[in-house]
Parts: C-alpha cells; sequence; structure tokens
C-alpha cells in the first residue's frame, strides 16, 4: 500500500459523503450518484459559480462543513496537484483523479508532485474513470454508468476507463461489488486494492484487467490471502507478445517470454488467466453464481440428440469429462423417461416429458445428483416471444434450477447458439444460483476455467538475479565443475592444455569427445570447437592439434590453452535442457524441454517457479512433448525420472545459492537414460 493511510483507504472504500470538483460536467455526476441510490452527503466544488444545473457550489476544500469520505476531482492536470493538497490538509479519506496529461503524456514531474500532493491519502488515477462502489452506492464517475446495488459481487479492477465503462453496461447478469478504473497507478495500484478489497465481506471474487504485473512479490502476497479467504481471482492480461530487445546467449533465455513467466505465476498463485474480456466476465459468472466448488465432471441435459453431440464434442475439446450415468439412478432415469430414451450422460430427455415441471425436476435432480458429477449443464435454446413458447421453455428452466437446488450441485443453463437466450432469463437464473450462457462454447470455457479455482495455490520465492551485462560467461569445464558441486551428474572428462590431449584420453575406455574451453565461445558447435567419436588417444591429439591450429586462423584473437577431452555417451532415451533465465520483473526462474538439437527448432520448454519442488518438476516434464519417450515410448526403456528430478534439482540449489550473482544458466543436452541423467554441456554467466 505504499505511502497510503489504511484507514483513509478505507474511508474511501466506504464512503459516506462525497465531494465533486468541476463544472457541468460533475454536477452531472453528483446528480448520477443521487439518482444511483448514494444518500449521504454530497457537494460540488467550484470557484467560479455559485450553482451549476441546480447543484450549489462551495468554493475551496477548505470551505466544506466536514472532509469528506470520497472526492472525484474533474479539473485539468495543473489544477488537479493543488486541488488533491487541499483535500490532503483537511484529511480526506481519498481522491479520484480523472485528469489525464501526466506520466502518460510525458509529464512524470506533475504525476509524482500530484504524488507528493496526496500524502498518505488514498489516491486513484490520474487519467482514470475512477470508482463505482455498488456495496455502498457510492459512485466516483464522470459519465453513465450502468449496474445496481448489491449485498455481495465481483470486484473488477482495471487500467482501462473504458473497459470498466463496458462491463458496468453489459446485461450478463453478473453482480459487481466494486468496479475499478487505476489509470496511471501513481499511488494505489492493482494489489493495493487487492489487499483493501480483500477485507470488505460483500466482495465474493475479483476480475483483473492487466497491462503487466510490476510487483510480483507484492501480488503473490494479495492472492495468497485471497486464496486463504476463499476468494478467486480471473485475469485478463494484454499484451501477450514476447518482452525483452536482447537474445541472451543461452539458449534457455530464448525459449520463454515474459508473459509465458506470467502465466506460470499466475498458475502457482491459483490466478485463473483468461485471453479476452468475453471469457473474463464468462468465468466470474459462474463463480459468482455457485457457492459450492467447480469441478471438471459434468453431468448435462437436453432435448435433442443433435444437441447432445453438440455437448460430448464440446467438452471433450475444454477437457471436461461426462461419467456415464451410475446405477441407481440410471433405473430411476429409465422410469421417468420412455421406452424409446437412452439414459446416457449427456441425457436426451426426449419431448415425452417436456413442459412438465415434475418428472422435468426428478430427471434434473437425479442427473445432477450423481456422486461422481461436478457441475450439471442444461442446454436450452430459449425461443422468440413472438412464438408463443417462453412458458413451456421457462417449466424447463424452473425445473433445472429446482433439481440443482436439491442436488446441491452448480447449475448452468447455455443455449446451443449464441443470441437466444435473453438478458432477463440470465439474470432470473443468476439470482437462482445458476449461471447462464449465450452458446455452448462458452459455458464450457466458463466450466474448464473455473475448475481451475479449486487447484492449491502455491509458494512463490521471487529470487533477483542479475543482468546479463553484469556478468561474465564461464567456460563449459568451469559451469560443469560448480554443478558437480551441487549433486549434478556430468560426463567424465579432463582439461588439460592442447598438447596434453593424448595423455587424457589415455585414461578414458571407449570413444571421446573433444571440446574447446574459453569463457568466449558459448556454442561450440557453431564454430568447430567440438570433435565427436575419436577412437585412441592419437585420433584425440591430432584432433587437438587441428583445431587449435584452425582457431589460430578463424579466431585469431582467442588463445585456445584449454581443451576437454570427454567420454562419448551412447545415445541416449531422450535429451533435455535444463535452464535458468531472468526476467527483470520476475526475477530467476526454470526452464526444462526438449534439449540437444531440437531447443530452437521445436521450442517444447516449461517454466518451473522457485521454489522448484519435485511436484511441480515432474508436472513440467509431463507437460513436454518429449515425455512418452521418458516413459517408454513403443516399448523402448523407461528413463530414470529419479535422475532427471535430481538433475533439476541440482541446477535450482545452485541458482537458489547464487540468486545474487546468476544472470543465466544452460545444461544442454542433459542425456537421459534407464539408469542416470547425465550433463553433457553446460554454461553459467555469473557476476
Amino acid at each position: 500500500m505504499g505511502h497510503t493511510d489504511p484507514g483513509r483507504l478505507a474511508r474511501f472504500l466506504n464512503a459516506r459523503s462525497l465531494a465533486f470538483v468541476g463544472g457541468r460536467a460533475m454536477a452531472q455526476a453528483l446528480l448520477r450518484a443521487r439518482a444511483g441510490g448514494f444518500s449521504g452527503k454530497a457537494w460540488l466544488i467550484n470557484d467560479r459559480q455559485s450553482e451549476v444545473d441546480g447543484v450549489p457550489c462551495v468554493t475551496r476544500a477548505a470551505d466544506l462543513p466536514e472532509a469528506p469520505d470520497a472526492v472525484f476531482l474533474g479539473t485539468n492536470a495543473e489544477s488537479s496537484v493543488d486541488y488533491v493538497a487541499q483535500f490532503a490538509a483537511i484529511g480526506t479519506g481519498g481522491v479520484a483523479c480523472y485528469a489525464s496529461g501526466f506520466a502518460e503524456a510525458g509529464r512524470a514531474d506533475l504525476q509524482a508532485a500530484l504524488v507528493a500532493a496526496a500524502g498518505d491519502m488514498a489516491l486513484l488515477g490520474p487519467n482514470c474513470y475512477g470508482m463505482l462502489d455498488y456495496l455502498h452506492q457510492s459512485y466516483l464517475w464522470p459519465v453513465a454508468f450502468g449496474g445496481q446495488r448489491v449485498t455481495r459481487g465481483v470486484a473488477i479492477l482495471t487500467q482501462s476507463g473504458n473497459f470498466a465503462y463496458n462491463i458496468s453496461m453489459l446485461e450478463a447478469g453478473l453482480p459487481l461489488s466494486y468496479l475499478v478504473s487505476l489509470g496511471n497507478q501513481a499511488s494505489l495500484g492493482v494489489v493495493d486494492f487487492m489487499a483493501a478489497l480483500l477485507d470488505q465481506p460483500g466482495v465474493t471474487a475479483f476480475g483483473l484487467h492487466l497491462e503487466a504485473v510490476s510487483d510480483p512479490a507484492a501480488f503473490a502476497k494479495a492472492a495468497a490471502k485471497a486464496a486463504l479467504l476463499g476468494v478467486p481471482i480471473v485475469a485478463l492480461k494484454s499484451g501477450g507478445s514476447e518482452l525483452g530487445a536482447q537474445i541472451a546467449l543461452s539458449h534457455t533465455s530464448s525459449l520463454a517470454g515474459s508473459d509465458d513467466l506470467c502465466s506460470a505465476f499466475f498458475a502457482e498463485l491459483g490466478v485463473i488467466r483468461v485471453d479476452t474480456p468475453t471469457q473474463l466476465v464468462d468465468t466470474l459468472t459462474l463463480l459468482q453464481a455457485s457457492s459450492k466448488p467447480i469441478g471438471p465432471r459434468v453431468s448435462a441435459m437436453v432435448c435433442s440428440g443433435g444437441d447432445a453431440g453438440f455437448v460430448a464434442d464440446g467438452c471433450a475439446r475444454f477437457g471436461l469429462s461426462l461419467p456415464a450415468v451410475e446405477m441407481p439412478a440410471g433405473e430411476a432415469l429409465a422410469a421417468l423417461l420412455p421406452a424409446y430414451a437412452t439414459v446416457a450422460n449427456p441425457l436426451d430427455f426426449t419431448t415425452a416429458i417436456w413442459a412438465r415441471a415434475e418428472p422435468l425436476s426428478a430427471v434434473a435432480r437425479l442427473m445432477a445428483g450423481q456422486s461422481d458429477v461436478d457441475v450439471a449443464l442444461a442446454a436450452v435454446d430459449y425461443p422468440t416471444e413472438t412464438s408463443g413458447e417462453r412458458p413451456q421453455f421457462d417449466i424447463m428452466l424452473d425445473a433445472f434450477t429446482a433439481g440443482c437446488e436439491a442436488a446441491g450441485r452448480p447449475g448452468v443453463v447455455t443455449s446451443i447458439f449464441g443470441g437466444l437466450l435473453p438478458a432477463e432469463v440470465k439474470a432470473r437464473l443468476m439470482a437462482r444460483g445458476v449461471a447462464a450462457y449465450d452458446g455452448l462454447e462458452r459455458a464450457l470455457y466458463a466450466v474448464a476455467k473455473a475448475s481451475s479455482a479449486q487447484r492449491q495455490a502455491g509458494e512463490v520465492t521471487l529470487l533477483p538475479g542479475v543482468p546479463g551485462d553484469a556478468a561474465r560467461s564461464l567456460a563449459e569445464a568451469d559451469s560443469k565443475a560448480l554443478l558437480a558441486g551441487y549433486g549434478l551428474d556430468v560426463a567424465r572428462g579432463k582439461v588439460v592444455v592442447p598438447s596434453a590431449a593424448r595423455r587424457a584420453a589415455e585414461g578414458i575406455a571407449g570413444p571421446c569427445v573433444l571440446k574447446v574451453v574459453h569463457e568466449a565461445i558459448a556454442h561450440k558447435s557453431d564454430v568447430g570447437g567440438v570433435v565427436l567419436n575419436l577412437k585412441g588417444a592419437e585420433a584425440v591429439q591430432t584432433a587437438a592439434d587441428a583445431m587449435v591450429a584452425r582457431f589460430a586462423l578463424s579466431h585469431p584473437k582467442l588463445v585456445i590453452d584449454r581443451v576437454l577431452v570427454e567420454e562419448m555417451l551412447p545415445a541416449p532415451l531422450a535429451e533435455l535442457i535444463v535452464g535458468v533465465a531472468r526476467d527483470p520483473v520476475f526475477g530467476l526462474y526454470l526452464v526444462i524441454g526438449s534439449g540437444g538439437v531440437l531447443v530452437e527448432l521445436i521450442r517444447d520448454s516449461a517454466i518451473v517457479l522457485f521454489p522448484a519442488s519435485r511436484e511441480r518438476i515432474v508436472a513440467a516434464l509431463e507437460s513436454l512433448a518429449v515425455w512418452p519417450l521418458l516413459r517408454g515410448f513403443r516399448g523402448a526403456a523407461l528413463a530414470d525420472l529419479d535422475a532427471v528430478v535430481a538433475a533439476v534439482m541440482a541446477v535450482a540449489a545452485f541458482a537458489s545459492d547464487h540468486a545474487d550473482r546468476l544472470a543465466e544458466l544452460d545444461v544442454n543436452p542433459l542425456m537421459v537414460f534407464s539408469d542416470r541423467a547425465v550433463a553433457v554441456d553446460a554454461f553459467i554467466r555469473l557476476a
């Protein structure tokens, strides 16, 4: 929360008195707040007029009879600084600054002056639409808004004013507790509002619209508190393209962008990430509708064989299961349905019981009440009003809702096609705890995403690392030696001067590999610094002499005074890359992926955040395309999974112990066998 006084922020979020500063637009804002249900004291401040649109004006903040809890400041950027200072001086709870023209327009100095003027008073913005508080009917907003008073609902935090405006106008039946347009976040940001709003009992979930996570440590702390309180978080983060202008020397740093890292960060914290505004609202709708946990096992009822097929195919696409109907529920369903009906999931209950409330409710109760079901779903394409058939469909919806209530299961109603479920029907269902969707894809997506809300939030440790330009590269042999000290199994070999290559080879049984050793050469194969499958000591010495001569011509400024003579390992079951990369915001993170020559060809990788537990490492491995090779693909031997995990843990331990000095690290390839996992090459950049 920075320098903001928590008591002042609490007043801002529970305002009983408001002030608006400006002309006609602010007079209208005050009147809209009144029309929206605000019953506390409200004043209009204007230093040029005594009355605007019938609203009497006060000249300055000091003339108010008392310090307001919350203020909406609708003046220009320059005068906003003075007004913020005035309100801070009289003890105001907080100010929402509407004006633009601050840091977003290149005026960082003016924004700094605004923050300084606020002192420990809560400051929202600048360059924001303000805040709609539907719990207390306190509305700090410059234009018209939708929504209505609630006793519980979702808090939406967004950096975009227009996004907030559009959310308020939705007729999706989603109850909102707070809608906050954050703007420039000069003082208070997403995390500050999350932490403060978690103390509001009416906040049931968070919907976040973010451009970046600027303070991962504070975000993780707030997310942990939310998880403890059972308040789910759904995040829509824009800017999914890779960040970072420079390609690091290691392969690891090119495998995952900052957006991939953000997804991994959210997943570990139990935050649900979505990709579009519609998905944000749809997921929050289901989480808000049901007080019961949402899971991926669906029981579906339809009135069409075609619709049953659509539901089945859709569930398969979204990773949802349709458990078979269990007994004795199946026998009871068969007794309720005509003989030609097939008892299955999805269930086509046929038109024989259409518009009959009692058997429909019984069918819904039986389908929803099975022990291996998490969510009950009904597909209903609601007809037009002119059809005259809406009453029959309402019987179906009421029966389904009653069945879900009796079974104690979350309910979802969806049309197969979009546009066939009116807003008033959605609102009616929402009021009874059933989420409703226009279109099957939207409903199934929401179920799949809401299911992930039940995932246990994990611990995340942020390790700083150092920028690449602050570190120096270590040669392969030196990198291996450091990692071997942490338990990493490395290929057996010896570093010698080039003239002693023969003697080093004599101590190795079988074929050898010869490698150049130099801190300036990261990718040795690209410059002819690796010779494979050398048989015999004489062949090794000949290759060493030739390598020195070749580098004298191709790289005359490099002095090649060391070579590595190493055992040549047989073909492995699989090759992996295990590395550590650094993000300027999140710090160090582990990457596991397909290694060897496949690294950048297929870009098969997964991120593991610190602390690197066995569970996280195995989950990352299971997500890789190379995973079947580790589990005996087509009759091959099983890989030594314990050895792979131990290798990753060794890399992680080294990174943790050198977190204030490490820039990046590669182990590539890590050759995986049935009885070991061996590092064949390694690269470290260390300050």
